[in-house]
């Protein structure tokens, strides 16, 4: 059961239970959609700093309501369909781009009292305990990775349905960056749940959001617990799951007009355009919970669950402007650029990098050296990339004799 991890369901299901449900899923929309809002003006007006510029400032104070008013504007648009295109996948499109940031942010824990030897997040609300998030499944990990991995789906289908070959390049880019990126975004998240405690069963790590965040109580930050590798891996691979810059190939307006969303106009135009903002929040609250402790830290006076909003924001808004600084700072990358960063360098530094993480918890446990396992894990690790390199540098040598490169 989705909702099964919650300490709130734990006995009877009661009318007040199923109020609280409902609440809470209606609040979490709410951040949603305040949040995208509030992102797109964060992310203009950042941007606007760091190039001289003023940015928005007309709609509300500080240019607030901007995306309010733009959101109107478009309402307005006069909404098209092409005459070729698949009209029934060209409507549910837009909707697949948004639907799974919306289930995953509902599995972040966005508040709570973590103190060391605290409740573990739990809050008391009309008589019950209950967590400050939608929903904690036992597999709360790997929903998140099966949501992320559908929602590219809205991308790929909406080029497709399309009926236009801009669109429909656009969809195949969008598909081979996502094989390209999924699986070191996998890996990363292992090399978490490894290092995370136990599960229910006993095993080795758990998948549930708020076990996550218990482990890294008060500041064993999965951060620096994991050696910092998956957490750049991670947002390497996130940025390019996002198709922000500088990994923004699949809509590149040089070369392919507006890519997916070229065909699409009013209110479908403006769904693709929140969802890429709301994905960005979502993926930003993800590295909070895996990497930066969640709503962890200091409860300085007053009650520990209302620090943990506040520490979550604060990680929240570090990501985010570490996000919009990249996206005004580092040019976009070449396709082979993106495909090599992906499949030569990401993906066997994750896998190289999770079996030292492997290595170091077994060798632990069977009691030996723990200076002699990282040191030899590394000279494996290194082995390897040598290959690796001199393999690839083969190939291109040989590519070029064969004349397919210039």
């Amino acid at each position: 059961m989705i909702l099964g991890a919650d300490p709130l369901l734990s006995g009877d299901v009661g009318l007040v239970v199923v109020l609280i449900v409902l609440a809470k899923a209606a609040i979490t929309l709410g951040i949603c959609l305040v949040a995208t809002m509030l992102m797109i003006w964060f992310e203009r007006k950042i941007i606007s700093d760091l190039q001289n510029r003023i940015g928005p400032n007309r709609a509300g104070p500080f240019g607030i309501l901007q995306t309010l008013a733009d959101g109107l504007k478009v309402l307005l648009k006069e909404d098209l369909i092409p005459d070729k295109s698949d009209r029934w996948v060209f409507r549910l499109a837009p909707i697949l781009t948004m639907v799974p940031a919306f289930i995953t942010f509902g599995l972040i824990p966005l508040g709570g009292d973590f103190s060391n030897g605290g409740p573990g997040g739990r809050v008391r609300m009309f008589g019950h305990d209950t967590f400050l998030q939608l929903a904690n499944p036992d597999a709360g990990v790997l929903l998140i990775l099966a949501m992320s991995s559908i929602a590219v789906y809205g991308v790929m289908l909406a080029g497709w349905a399309s009926g236009s070959k801009y669109p429909l390049l656009g969809s195949v880019r969008a598909s081979a960056q996502m094989i390209s990126y999924e699986a070191a975004l996998g890996l990363s998240v292992l090399a978490v749940v490894l290092v995370s405690g136990t599960d229910a069963l006993g095993g080795i790590g758990t998948l549930t959001t708020n076990g996550i965040v218990n482990a890294q109580v008060p500041w064993g930050w999965n951060l620096w617990v994991t050696g910092a590798i998956p957490f750049i891996i991670f947002t390497v691979a996130a940025t390019a799951e996002l198709n922000r810059p500088p990994f923004d190939l699949v809509e590149a307006e040089q070369e392919l007009v507006g890519s997916f969303q070229t065909e699409y106009s009013g209110f479908r135009f403006a769904i693709f355009y929140l969802a890429e903002f709301l994905n960005a929040v979502t993926m930003a609250a993800i590295i909070v919970t895996l990497f930066l402790g969640g709503p962890t830290g200091p409860a300085l006076f007053g009650p520990g669950w209302m620090w943990g909003f506040v520490w979550f924001f604060v990680k929240l808004v570090a990501v985010l402007y570490a996000f919009v600084w990249t996206r005004a700072s580092v040019p976009r990358v070449r396709y082979d650029q993106l495909m090599d960063l992906g499949w030569k360098v990401l993906i066997p530094l994750s896998l190289g990098w999770l079996l030292l993480l492997v290595a170091i918890r077994v060798g632990a446990d069977a009691g030996l050296n723990f200076a002699v396992v990282p040191i030899v894990g590394a000279v494996v690790i290194g082995a390897g990339a040598g290959l690796l390199i001199l393999a690839t540098k083969v190939s291109r040598r040989n590519r070029e004799l064969e004349g397919a490169l210039d």
